[in-house]
């Protein structure tokens, strides 16, 4: 029994003269940077923001981003005592603050979207992420997505064009360049088929506005008659109005 007893108390003995475990400036550091994350996309997704920077397909990875992001913090956070801390380097700081900065803009920056000024800049838009054949554009009720494609095959510009003189009722922005006459505008919406970076953009040339009326970047709702001419798409306006930005403003395919 007395040997027990001297065994338990060399052990505690032995606990106590161990080293004091402190916080660790560069695993704290590390635990800030990625809250900071977790912290942008639960912004993102409680915000609906989501929607400015992804597809509707692929909008379901920020919260699952958030949850994930939250259990590292607090994963990093329960270990960031050590017994030995060390100072941060001044190189692991600037990076650390570096990967902050994004964070910072998108939650400090007003929302916007891609619009009239990068529309010139966008590669047109490309039928090959979207399932988009003869027979769909063909039939039912065409969208800017079925028209966008239609002009990217000759199958697809056949389809088009014998639906010329078909109604058609359009959402998107306006885009006035340079050459543009008064009583039209192109009216633009992008499509995203993942994230703003694979971005790309369908119009069509309407004619028969009043001139003046809109501006670059206004959100409008456009009726009309359909008139494919080639890879050219022309709507012969009977109704402009002005409509709010859509929740989800890029098109998916």
């Amino acid at each position: 029994m007395s040997d027990a007893i001297v065994a338990r108390t060399g052990a505690r003995v032995l606990d106590e003269s161990a080293p004091p475990r402190r916080w660790s400036p560069t695993r704290l550091a590390g635990t800030i940077v990625l809250g900071a994350w977790a912290g942008l996309f639960w912004f993102l997704w409680l915000t609906g923001r989501e929607a400015f920077y992804l597809s509707t397909r692929t909008e379901w990875v920020v919260p699952v981003a958030a949850a994930l992001l939250t259990a590292a913090t607090i994963g990093r956070l329960a270990s960031a005592k050590v017994t030995t801390p060390k100072p941060i380097a001044a190189r692991e700081l600037w990076i650390m603050g570096l990967m902050v900065v994004p964070v910072v803009l998108v939650v400090f920056s007003h929302p916007a979207t891609l619009g009239s000024f990068s529309a010139g800049k966008r590669a047109g838009f490309s039928g090959t992420s979207v399932a988009a054949s003869a027979s769909d554009i063909g039939s039912g009720e065409l969208t800017l997505i079925d028209v966008a494609a239609g002009e990217t095959s000759p199958d697809g510009e056949r389809a088009l064009a014998k639906r010329a003189g078909e109604q058609v009722d359009f959402v998107g922005f306006v885009s006035i360049r340079d050459d543009t006459p008064a009583d039209e505008f192109l009216l633009a919406r992008y499509v995203v088929t993942c994230c703003v970076a694979d971005a790309t953009i369908a119009e069509v040339r309407v004619v028969n506005v009043t001139p003046g009326q809109f501006s670059n970047e206004d959100w409008v709702r456009v009726r009309g008659t359909i008139f494919p001419l080639g890879r050219e798409v022309i709507v012969d306006a009977s109704d402009v109005g002005a409509v709010d930005r859509p929740d989800h403003p890029y098109l998916t395919p």
